[in-house]
């Protein structure tokens, strides 16, 4: 998953990608609380519609910058060590959210509807903390 979703972004911005699926599977309320189910890395990553690196197909076409296509490197292997050692990065605080907007600005709200609020960008991904939205989800 970091290889595919964070690959091209420095180890920066995989340790940041890899800290966003470790602080879902952790968030103690919401929607990610009860879709890890105490913790579960693989069914935060597995959420139907969040990742598209898990996807084979996008809209109807084949996608084929997905997991299955991927072959991780030993440094994309430490990331996910250190980060299932408890160990995140601190610029990205407790983001649930990240995405790349293809455009020099991030948008202050993300997901559309509101359940993350803007905390930072690194390299081409925006970071989002949740809102009181998210908690009621």
């Amino acid at each position: 998953m970091i290889a595919c979703e964070a690959g091209g972004e420095g180890d920066t911005g995989m340790q940041a990608v890899a800290s966003v699926i470790s602080n879902r599977a952790k968030v103690p309320y919401g929607e990610f609380f009860r879709v890890s189910r105490g913790g579960d890395f693989r069914a935060i990553m597995e959420q139907p519609g969040q990742f598209t690196c898990m996807m084979t197909t996008v809209s109807g076409s084949y996608n084929a910058q997905n997991v299955y296509n991927i072959d991780p490197t030993e440094e994309q292997y430490e990331i996910a060590d250190w980060v299932l050692q408890g160990s995140t990065l601190g610029a990205v605080a407790n983001s649930l959210f990240y995405y790349n907007p293809y455009s020099p600005t991030c948008a202050g709200l993300f997901p559309p509807g509101g359940a993350g609020s803007f905390l930072t960008r690194i390299r081409h991904h925006c970071f989002y903390i949740p809102t009181q939205k998210y908690a009621q989800s």
